[in-house]
């Protein structure tokens, strides 16, 4: 049996007396694309915090690839293999498209902490920055501030440099947040290309977008996964219905 990218066991978080996750148990298979989705303060930011290092668990295990890393430094988990964006935008606004990337390499590639070495003449560096920007459709664009690209454009920076590291186990945290409708497309088509062979996590509000990524759901209510399963077990699931899904699918069908 193949090892999981990521499985998570007996998961807990309390702040004080407040139990924000309450065992919480996840399997991501590799290569698979799969959506958390939950009404708000359901636990879902918490839940990413914990597997990218941010908070520590208060008990329970996460496991990447195998190896245990809950507790371990974000950095440390990115080294590993995982890599993560924010609901804000996290780029370098003064620095162009090709020197985002390329500052998103850098580690990847083996330069440490080099004082020594000239960026703009590292053909492998330059080189890795130009492919990805081709990959997320952004050549054209190569020589601009970050700060200056459309809001839809930036996510897809930050996206490249999520991927820019080599990690395999990709996570996204609502990449769609206040798009138009060809926005959201338009990241989505740009998801689906780049996590192709990647595992993908991602907590996500547009149920539209969730139904046509994800190869599985879990649906989380007041820190625990009350479903997990494909888009169309999930749908149909009376619990899902009642606690989450019904209300938000009327809300979406309203507005048109």
């Amino acid at each position: 049996m193949s090892v999981p990218a990521l499985e998570i066991s007996g998961l807990t978080k309390n702040f004080g007396a407040a139990k924000i996750i309450r065992g919480i148990d996840l399997t991501v298979a590799r290569g698979e694309r799969h959506a958390i989705i939950g009404p708000n303060g359901a636990g879902k930011s918490t839940l990413f915090n914990l597997i990218t290092g941010r908070f520590a668990p208060s008990s329970g295990s996460i496991r990447l690839h195998g190896e245990e890393i809950g507790g371990l430094a974000p950095y440390e988990i990115n080294r590993r293999g995982l890599s993560r964006s924010f609901q804000i935008t996290n780029i370098f606004p003064r620095m162009t498209v090709f020197e985002n990337l390329r500052c998103a390499l850098l580690w990847a590639q083996g330069y440490r902490y080099s004082f020594w070495h000239m960026v703009g003449r590292q053909r492998a560096l330059n080189e890795g920055a130009e492919r990805i920007m081709e990959e997320i459709n952004l050549a054209a664009r190569r020589d601009v501030p970050a700060g200056l690209l459309s809001y839809a454009e930036q996510r897809a920076l930050e996206i490249g440099v999520t991927i820019g590291g080599g990690a395999d186990v990709i996570m996204l945290d609502e990449p769609t947040a206040g798009m138009s409708h060809s926005e959201t497309d338009y990241i989505v088509d740009l998801i689906r290309k780049v996590t192709e062979g990647r595992s993908l996590v991602m907590v996500e509000h547009d149920m539209g977008v969730v139904f046509g990524l994800a190869d599985r759901i879990s649906v989380l209510v007041y820190g625990q996964i009350i479903a997990t399963g494909r888009p169309e077990e999930v749908r149909g699931n009376p619990e899902v219905q009642r606690a989450y899904l019904g209300a938000v699918l009327e809300k979406e069908e309203a507005a048109g």
